[in-house]
Parts: structure tokens; C-alpha cells; sequence
């Protein structure tokens, strides 16, 4: 499918928000946490938070729309959407829900990976490193994983670390969004599994998941930029 048309003051106006978003939301989880949800300043940084999640990942596929990038593209951040959204709301069905909607994002990030990048230099020994943090990772979670959990949060970090080492396709900037991801849903999977935590431990997730996101985005741009058939690169270039 051929990139949308680039709308350069649409995508400086998006990308600001997503910012102003972002720093909003990050800011409220350091409240919520320091002054407690029971307190008056803690239930509006509560509310905050609750607002601007699910807002987070459309504002940036419509920065990715706007900068000419693969439909496809904002499809994987609109399922990181729907899993924020699944998440935030809580319960174990609708966690599984979002594991499943978050695995969907990996996989149309994988296609545009396959279509938009080249293979990486030494792809066998980054194969085999990403394969091995992979299962060292999901091997010391396992003990404290609950029983029904186990076997779908082996599938997905998986399919995420499939991901991370795919998205060396795609450049540096992809790259380090992959592992990004990997840090950050590591960070819940620990959570999960009652390890010791960091203070204010949603603030750290979250910083690392939309820092994943933003350089999964641009890393990607950059690369479908250049992968533009001939035919139409030069009316419907994408801004870098």
C-alpha cells in the first residue's frame, strides 16, 4: 500500500501535541504516586492519567499519517491503543486482551520491517543474542508468572523479542525502539511476577514504551522513505 500524501504543518502540529501529551502524563504518574490516589492532588493526576493514555498513541499515528508513512504503520499504534486501553481498564481477561492487541502491533510492525528495511549486518550472532535475553528473561520470571499467565507471556515475549530484533531492519533509531519495548514490558512482566520495583514503577514504564513507540515511528519513516517505489517518490516524498 503507497504512503499517504505528507502534510508537513499537520504532522509539526501532531507531533507537538504528542509531546505535550506525553510530558502531561508522565508528570501525573510522578503525582499520583508521591501524593497517593486518596488525596485530592492525587485524584487529579489519577484522572489525568486515566484521559491522556488512551489518547497517546492516536495523536502519534496521525503524526505518522501526516509525514507520508505506511497506513500499516499507524495500524500498529492504534492496537498499542487499544492495548493501552485494555490495560489501564484492568482484570485478567482484559489484560490477555491487551497482551493480544499488543502482539497484533508486533506483527504489523514485523511486515513493515520486511518491507521497509534491509537485513541487519551480523544478523546470526543478533539473532542469537536476542534469543538468549529472551529466554534467560522468561525463564527467571517463571516461578513467580501465575499459572494461567505463563504460557502467554512466553508467546508474547517471543513475539516481542521477534520484533525488537526485526526492527534492526529499519535502522538504529528502529532498533533502539525495539528494545525499548523490550525493557518496558519487561518492566510489567516483573510486576507481574512480584520482583522488587523501582520507585514510581508506571512512571518508568511508560517513559520507555512511548520512547519506543516515537523511535519505532521514526526509525520506520526514515527507512519507508527510502523504499518508496520511484513511481511515486518524487510527488509524494516523505519529510525526514
Amino acid at each position: 500500500m503507497n504512503p499517504t500524501r505528507p502534510r508537513p504543518r499537520a504532522a509539526r502540529a501532531l507531533l507537538a501535541g504528542f509531546a505535550v501529551l506525553v510530558a502531561v502524563h508522565l508528570v501525573a504518574l510522578l503525582v499520583r504516586t508521591a501524593a497517593g490516589s486518596g488525596s485530592g492532588a492525587g485524584a487529579v493526576a489519577h484522572a489525568a492519567v486515566l484521559a491522556t493514555k488512551p489518547a497517546l498513541m492516536p495523536v502519534l499515528a496521525g503524526y505518522a499519517l501526516a509525514r507520508g508513512g505506511p497506513p500499516l504503520m499507524a495500524g500498529a499504534l492504534l492496537l498499542g491503543c487499544c492495548g493501552d486501553t485494555l490495560l489501564q481498564i484492568g482484570g485478567d481477561l482484559l489484560f490477555l486482551l491487551g497482551m493480544a492487541a499488543f502482539a497484533a502491533g508486533h506483527v504489523c510492525y514485523l511486515v513493515l520491517f520486511a518491507r521497509h528495511g534491509t537485513a541487519p549486518t551480523r544478523a546470526r550472532t543478533a539473532a542469537a543474542a536476542y534469543a538468549l535475553a529472551c529466554a534467560t528473561l522468561v525463564v527467571l520470571l517463571w516461578p513467580g508468572l501465575p499459572v494461567d499467565l505463563r504460557g502467554p507471556v512466553a508467546g508474547y515475549s517471543l513475539l516481542l523479542t521477534g520484533m525488537a530484533f526485526g526492527a534492526l531492519r529499519a535502522g538504529a533509531l528502529a532498533a533502539v525502539g525495539g528494545l525499548l519495548f523490550l525493557l518496558s514490558d519487561s518492566l510489567i512482566a516483573t510486576g507481574i511476577a512480584a520482583w522488587p520495583q523501582a520507585p514510581a514503577p508506571h512512571f518508568w514504564v511508560m517513559l520507555t514504551y512511548v520512547a519506543a513507540q516515537l523511535a519505532l515511528t521514526l526509525g520506520l519513516l526514515r527507512t519507508a522513505g527510502r523504499t518508496v517505489p520511484a513511481a511515486s517518490a518524487a510527488p509524494h516524498p516523505v519529510r525526514v
